[in-house]
């Protein structure tokens, strides 16, 4: 299989993950904090160690702030209805996944929140003045996209983060990184980022059922509720979640396979030189682009522009539809690819391409150039076949 579906989920991992995963389970497997024998204990010192590492690859000084999760969306519903109280308002915008547009969508509905999606000059990104110039007296919390997954094009949330900071307002600033975490460099506390949801199973390498939500120092306990409550192994005595972090917001058991694969993923990521990952995966968007762009039935949506790009281009081939060009991919040619609208409707509509969505082809830190040339061959000819 050529794989160039990395944004939904990295594939392959590195042979260090399934190998620490596995003697974790074997070695260490039981429920952290939950009793105090010897497996209880190796768990608990397990997760705290993914804690703290995560906490330093983003930036984030305090590993209690670091809170683990099932997913990206799980850390982004955690973060927007913990933070938002009633009759505030809402800043997002047109490129978010569902994510951020449901839980804002349903909460609006009930009348709870206001939202406003701002649009853009430039399709496929987000400008920063146009989202502050949708702030109201109201607006408590700002949510962005640091790479929309449809266009793959990067936005510039560090320039975001210091206009807000900059603001006599102030505002809670959220960002999904579902798409960065683990290949652009990001350091939250430099890019004044308060809420930082990402995760494990993308670009972290982890497996899938793993996410985090980073906890800026500004924000306090008190100022988000928990969305999920439960046991923390701890307390037990309390009728309601301990105030402080991780624990508020972490109630359950947690998945310490996973996070057991999340610690080994960062590790493999810290081993690489500086900018790596970015570069390769950058390299081999390149080639793609190269290669469709040489045919005028191939329409690539957003900048051509790899350097502007986190591992994701979107195309339609001219009269082909894009589900069926993606199932003749997988059947003919062993290329995974994703049609769609990949759960961002709104930015698919800034885009031009509602309903039918793109083809999208996300590619990792394992993809060569070699498998690139065959991705353009293959599109190549089915383009000339026609419908």
């Amino acid at each position: 299989m050529i794989y160039f579906d990395n944004a939904a989920t990295s594939y392959p991992k590195p042979p260090e993950v399934f190998e620490f995963m596995l003697e974790f389970m074997r070695e260490s497997g039981g429920n952290p904090g939950r009793a105090g024998h010897r497996l209880a204990i190796q768990a608990e010192e397990m997760v705290n160690t993914c804690r703290a590492e995560v906490s330093a690859f983003f930036g984030l000084r305090d590993p209690r702030r670091c809170v683990f999760t099932m997913n990206c969306s799980d850390a982004l519903n955690l973060a927007i209805k913990g933070v938002l109280r009633g009759g505030e308002h809402v800043v997002t915008t047109a490129l978010e996944h569902n994510a951020i547009n449901r839980p804002l969508q349903q909460m609006a509905e009930r009348k709870f929140i206001t939202f406003t999606r701002a649009n853009s000059a430039e399709a496929g990104c987000w400008q920063v003045d146009e989202i502050l110039r949708a702030i109201t007296p109201q607006t408590r919390l700002v949510a962005v996209t640091h790479c929309a997954n449809a266009s793959g094009i990067v936005n510039p949330v560090a320039e975001l983060g210091h206009a807000l900071r900059a603001l006599p307002q102030r505002i809670i600033y959220l960002v999904d990184a579902a798409q960065t975490a683990g290949v652009i460099d990001l350091d939250m506390e430099a890019a004044q980022i308060d809420l930082l949801a990402f995760p494990g199973h993308k670009g972290l390498f982890a497996p899938t059922g793993t996410g985090a939500l980073l906890i800026g120092s500004r924000v306090s306990p008190d100022e988000i509720a928990p969305w999920r409550e439960g046991g923390t192994g701890g307390d037990a005595a309390l009728p309601h979640q301990p105030n402080e972090f991780p624990y508020k917001l972490e109630g359950g058991t947690p998945n310490t396979m996973g996070i057991a694969g999340m610690l080994a993923g960062v590790r493999f990521l810290r081993k690489q030189p500086s900018g790596a990952v970015l570069r390769h995966e950058r390299g081999i968007l390149a080639r793609l682009i190269g290669g469709f762009r040489s045919d005028a039935r191939i329409t690539l949506h957003g900048t051509p522009d790899p350097a502007r790009r986190a591992g994701a281009i979107g195309i339609t081939v001219k009269d082909r539809d894009n589900g069926q060009l993606a199932a003749i991919l997988d059947r003919e040619f062993g290329i995974a690819a994703r049609p769609g609208l990949h759960c961002a409707p709104h930015a698919h509509r800034q885009m031009g391409t509602f309903p039918g969505g793109t083809l999208r082809f996300s590619t990792g830190y394992f993809n060569t150039p070699e498998e690139a040339d065959a991705v353009v061959r293959a599109v190549l000819e089915l383009a000339a076949r026609g419908s």
